[in-house]
């Protein structure tokens, strides 16, 4: 059972800026708070991330790529000691043993990022980070050149133009890429767009757009961390084990919830704000 009333108090006590929220195909609830809007973008952040799990299984399944080939594949220059164990997959998870950094204001190119030595090895540890996504968008930049795509491009032909989503802006680095795992502004009702094609199993006015056996990879954790997959954290809740939501600094949040035919959306401005205790409000 969904409590839209205790779920929404406590975001408006850690500084909430929308709340929308959608059961089956209804919104049930939708609120603002002052500076705000239906229609204007926000920044998501870190809940960025969430769209490249989806891109790579949608590529994987186009023959672009593999999860499991190893960066090398692409990269002859990490062919060579542990970053010939990186895989895509351990990118995508944040396994790969790049350490902390590249987040924010940080996000390094491309190239900068190729450059970035190991910390850990591949596949041992969970370190939360931009750069190895920087590091997938080099990968997949490359896969695109002959198709004249970037990753950005190919995001929005792929995934987001199918299921009419409007970004409202992304930001670029210096050399002009758009950084993949921060960056994106979307208005409310248009990241819950998103939601729905996740909820719905890859599949947006019952059009196939991501295979239903595709898109669950990106549900799966890692024995370096079981809560997070491709770009998604996995639920902290027992009791309600397939919520999954991408998740950004300051709160920003997309939750789906498919056993509650559930997707919300949640704008705020609090690093107080804890994705747990939401959760067990909006689910208890």
């Amino acid at each position: 059972m969904i409590n839209v009333i205790a779920a929404q108090g406590y975001a408006e006590r850690h500084g909430l800026h929308a709340l929308v929220v959608q059961l089956g195909d209804e919104i049930v609830a939708e609120t603002y708070a002052a500076g705000y809007d239906a229609e204007k973008p926000h920044a998501l952040y870190s809940g960025t991330k969430s769209f490249w799990g989806v891109a790579a299984v949608a590529a994987q399944e186009d023959g672009l790529l593999d999860l499991d080939e190893p960066v090398s594949l692409t990269i002859p220059s990490w062919a060579e000691g542990a970053k010939a164990l990186v895989t895509l997959r351990y990118l995508l998870q944040l396994t790969s043993g790049i350490g902390f950094g590249g987040l924010g204001a940080a996000v390094p190119s491309f190239d900068k990022a190729l450059a970035t030595p190991l910390k850990d090895e591949p596949g041992a540890t969970f370190t939360y980070g931009g750069i190895p996504l920087q590091v997938f968008g080099a990968v997949l930049a490359h896969k695109l050149a002959p198709r004249g795509l970037s990753p950005n491009g190919y995001l929005r032909a792929r995934i987001l133009d199918p299921i009419g989503l409007r970004v409202g802006s992304w930001r670029e680095l210096k050399d002009g890429t758009h950084p993949l795992p921060t960056g994106a502004f979307l208005a409310a009702r248009e990241w819950l767009k998103y939601g729905l094609l996740i909820r719905d199993r890859g599949a947006w006015e019952r059009k196939v757009v991501v295979p239903e056996a595709a898109l669950a990879r990106c549900f799966t954790g890692s024995l370096a961390n079981p809560r997070y997959g491709l770009g998604w954290w996995l639920s902290p809740l027992p009791t309600v084990p397939d919520v999954v939501y991408a998740s950004g600094a300051g709160g920003q949040a997309l939750y789906v919830i498919p056993s509650e035919h559930a997707v919300v959306v949640k704008f705020g401005g609090s690093s107080s704000y804890k994705h747990d205790a939401f959760l067990k409000r909006l689910l208890g």
